[in-house]
């Protein structure tokens, strides 16, 4: 929609949003029939020495569900979600949805902005952690995005993190207190609880604050719901074995969970902020079926998706980079993330001789 549509219906309770017209969603991309998955995953790994054999086991991930990564889907409903919340707080602008990955490509996103006159759009992230993968990479593929587009492409200034912004922990809360409701009730205070994210390899973590973002978001969710003791575990490692990456695996920690009579176990995957494929397989499939083997009784909490709170957050977000002089609220003790990220911020890792790809 055009931006002099919005300039046209603003009124005097309206947050005047300039120099911003427009919101672009950037994420990670996945395909959406079977057809999709290998053109998808050559595209993830365009540059990478991967052999063939692994990505193909890869797509076997996806044709479980029949080809379908939930990851669109659930982009499109978190936009559907921020038009009808972003109105209530004042804010009225354009909202764009471009991936790193599959269609719609941020090249092709841009460039319909381009079309639309917008300017200067803010982006969100849909990565509440800082990482090369979460952050910077996205980063250089807007700037990719634009040099494709040419002259008078939009430019695009990213949202801080979110990681411990009141908005995403009160979300994750409500969500660990709904998985902890599925555990019997006489069985809640011995359940343990583990926080998930995606593993990366250490020098990659080496290079950024991902490790003690993770930890400290961790914190606060299990602290907002009474929880004093928990731990964190990491997920979906896709690089070689000689290449070192974080550790422990959820599969691993699930292992110690039996091996010390533990009967119930929580996870929450708050690294990732929907059900996407590293979600639905590597944690219900995959973990479910270590769980089972092992007796566990595996409760896995839902991500924040478009919950109420998570929406509005966005929302705040915005207001907060749009208003001079404005709050920035901040959960624990490391303070609230800087808008403009510096110039050596979360630096690629060197590249690995082979491994896998992330997936969407």
């Amino acid at each position: 929609m055009a931006t002099a549509y919005y300039n046209q219906v603003m009124t005097t309770d309206k947050i005047d949003a300039s120099p911003y017209d427009a919101l672009l969603i950037v994420s990670f991309g996945g395909p959406e029939r079977r057809e999709d998955v290998l053109p998808f995953l050559e595209n993830v790994l365009r540059g990478r020495n991967i052999p063939r054999e692994r990505m193909l086991a890869v797509a076997e991930h996806y044709y479980h569900f029949d080809g379908i990564s939930p990851i669109n889907a659930q982009n499109r409903a978190l936009i559907e979600a921020l038009k009808l919340e972003l109105p209530k707080l004042g804010v009225e602008l354009p909202i764009y949805f471009g991936n790193r990955n599959w269609h719609p490509l941020l090249p092709d996103t841009l460039k319909e902005m381009q079309d639309a006159g917008v300017r200067r759009a803010l982006a969100f992230f849909t990565s509440a952690l800082s990482s090369y993968s979460g952050c910077r990479q996205y980063r250089e593929n807007v700037a990719a995005a634009q040099d494709s587009v040419g002259e008078n492409a939009p430019q695009v200034d990213k949202l801080r993190a979110f990681y411990n912004h009141p908005g995403f922990v009160e979300a994750m809360a409500d969500r660990v207190r709904i998985a902890l409701l599925r555990v019997p009730a006489e069985r809640q205070a011995s359940a343990r609880l583990v926080f998930t994210a995606h593993s990366i390899p250490n020098a990659m973590a080496a290079n950024c604050r991902y490790e003690r973002q993770l930890h400290e978001s961790a914190r606060l969710v299990a602290a907002a719901v009474g929880v004093a003791q928990f731990e964190v575990a990491y997920q979906s490692r896709s690089g070689p074995p000689t290449q070192p990456w974080l550790e422990p695996d959820i599969g691993d920690e699930l292992k110690r969970y039996a091996a010390a009579e533990v009967r119930d176990v929580v996870v929450v995957p708050i690294g990732f902020i929907s059900d996407h494929m590293e979600v639905i397989y590597d944690l219900d499939y995959e973990a479910l079926h270590i769980a089972q083997d092992l007796g566990l009784n595996l409760v896995r909490a839902a991500t924040v998706g478009t919950h109420p709170r998570f929406v509005r957050m966005i929302g705040e977000l915005i207001v907060e980079r749009i208003t001079p002089g404005a709050e920035r609220p901040a959960l624990g003790e490391l303070g609230p993330s800087h808008d403009v990220c510096p110039v050596d911020c979360c630096l690629p890792p060197p590249r690995p001789a082979s491994g896998a790809p992330a997936r969407g």
